[in-house]
């Protein structure tokens, strides 16, 4: 029996259908205050796949997010003050991003999805974050140990 184009169609729409029904939607509150101390991100460190989107969410007022570190071939994003955004992370590896205004106070966080093909650039862009802070220095780098080479 051969296949015709309705057959090839069909069998193609199926996996592009699957493949959409398997990615996950994540979300990321933006606080003022939560279990790692004030001006967070909840959860700071996330392990995503490929196709997955983050939901940067408005707990609290005065918030944005917007990306410092991108693997190579992945869009950054920059958030509005106030506004949630939600971002696809389509790059397998490490991107870090923070809250412009609270930047000083290192409110910033990690989104590792599948490999870490630019760990180096992205523990470059951690420590000078943190360098940077005025506050809690160490959090970011916190997160950033989560992630796995």
């Amino acid at each position: 029996m051969g296949l015709t184009f309705k057959h090839i169609l069909t069998a193609v729409t199926l996996t592009v259908a699957s493949s959409a029904a398997l990615a996950a939607e994540h979300v990321i509150e933006m606080k003022n205050s939560g279990d790692d101390g004030a001006m967070v991100f909840e959860p700071g460190f996330l392990k995503a796949e490929p196709g997955d989107t983050v939901k940067f969410v408005l707990a609290d007022q005065a918030h944005n997010s917007v990306s410092v570190e991108v693997p190579e071939g992945a869009e950054g994003w920059q958030g509005g003050m106030n506004e949630e955004i939600t971002v696809t992370l389509d790059e397998e590896g490490v991107y870090v991003f923070n809250c412009t205004p609270h930047a000083a106070l290192n409110m910033a966080g990690v989104i590792q999805v599948g490999e870490a093909v630019n760990y180096d650039s992205a523990k470059a862009a951690v420590d000078k974050l943190g360098s940077a802070a005025a506050t809690n220095k160490d959090r970011l780098a916190g997160y950033f140990e989560q992630v796995q080479q």
